[in-house]
């Protein structure tokens, strides 16, 4: 589960990680009073206005119907009103919303922590994440703050280190004052940085995270470490443990569809393609996907029903899958080992006669327990679907009715 910025920096605040302090507004009208009451918690004169979607890149994104940028900054109180509207309720558009761009229904109100001090500030890059390869936690550091990792690594990837942290003893304070020497900090910020990675490493560790991201990690004029940003994904079966962040999920950033299959107990991801997927088993599912590229197709989405395949689970399958209007066909290929092959075909039946009328093709592809019934069953019907037994059958059909 991602979350936006605040939401991030709040988690990390509360396990004593310094940030950017800042108020989070969803109303234009909001915006100077929130500022207002930023200077009085902060001091702050001048104040960042962020757009909150789940997406990177904001900064260099583009609000359609403004020309704005995704993250501004307003030179004092008169501006904030202004620069707000540019965002609010816009549509940004960055490197990593595939073109289409998202719907900004928060802004992010923060305090410019770039003043003028006794040294020049310097901005890193960290994360923290699982090295699946290694079994171990890592952390990922570096000088390059402030841009992106993806170029840091392709052209200068000797700038990037990592530490490993045993999950069993977590991270010790030799770690830390390496890291913290690695970025070439002394004295006071060489010591608050030591302080920042113990705790950010503490608050990944406690909240079940997948990832926390903090670029840039900012060394402060007056030599303060700081999290400017933050990305932070969430271990979804970590989730029940976590009640309190479970409850910040944003499902305005997911895709309406994939909210509605989950609801309904379906693991559904949507995908460009033209022929439909209903699956039981999420192995299966892969290689169905891969059937259907042979076959010429491209699947549509990645849709697990698991191992209750009744009439309502299918009809409700078929209803999301139907919402795309690139679906050409649907293939429902189904191993019966927990549950029937008769029972499933029935289902089938039975869903498709409650819809009135499915619009595309159907090829259903049934193996295991009872197989030859579940065929003659989807055989009598009468109803516009295919069958067939063996996957390479239903390949053939997919071509068939995709041509």
């Amino acid at each position: 589960m991602n979350l936006h910025e605040y939401q991030g920096k709040s988690i990390l605040k509360s396990f004593g990680v310094a940030i950017q302090e800042g108020i989070v507004v969803d109303k234009v009208e909001d915006a100077v009073a929130a500022a207002n009451k930023l200077t009085e918690e902060t001091g702050t004169g001048w104040y960042v206005v962020k757009a909150q979607i789940h997406a990177g890149g904001r900064g260099k994104g583009k609000v359609e119907e403004t020309g704005s940028n995704g993250v501004v900054l307003a030179k004092g109180i008169g501006e904030v009103e202004e620069k707000v509207k540019g965002i609010l309720g816009g549509n940004l558009v960055t490197a990593q919303t595939n073109g289409k761009g998202k719907k900004v229904n928060k802004v992010l109100i923060a305090q410019d922590v770039y003043y003028p001090g006794e040294s020049q500030p310097e901005e890193f890059y960290m994360s923290v994440l699982l090295d699946r390869e290694n079994g171990r936690n890592v952390i990922v550091y570096s000088t390059e703050g402030g841009m992106d990792i993806e170029h840091v690594a392709e052209h200068t990837p000797d700038k990037i280190y990592k530490e490993f942290i045993d999950p069993r003893v977590g991270i010790q304070g030799f770690q830390a004052r390496k890291i913290a020497f690695k970025l070439g900090l002394s004295g006071e910020a060489f010591k608050q940085m030591t302080k920042f990675v113990t705790s950010l490493y503490t608050a990944y560790d406690s909240i079940d995270a997948s990832m926390f991201e903090i670029n840039p990690v900012l060394k402060t004029s007056d030599n303060k470490i700081i999290a400017v940003d933050s990305k932070v994904t969430l271990d979804g079966n970590g989730l029940f443990r976590h009640p309190n962040y479970a409850a910040m999920r944003d499902t305005t950033e997911e895709d309406p569809t994939e909210v509605e299959a989950g609801e309904a107990g379906l693991n559904f991801v949507k995908l460009d393609g033209n022929v439909g997927c209903m699956v039981n088993g999420a192995g299966l599912a892969m290689a169905t996907m891969d059937i259907i590229k042979y076959s010429g197709g491209n699947p549509a989405n990645f849709l697990d029903v698991g191992g209750t395949a009744n009439a309502e689970r299918v009809e409700k399958a078929f209803h999301i899958i139907l919402k795309d209007p690139n679906v050409k066909a649907i293939l429902i290929n189904i191993f019966g080992g927990i549950v029937r092959c008769d029972r499933v075909a029935q289902g089938v039946v039975d869903a498709y006669k409650n819809m009135g009328n499915i619009p595309v093709p159907i090829i259903v592809r049934l193996q295991g327990t009872n197989a030859v019934e579940a065929k003659k069953l989807i055989d009598e019907s009468g109803l516009n679907v295919h069958s067939a037994v063996l996957l390479q059958e239903a390949a053939d059909k997919v071509k068939e009715v995709l041509a």
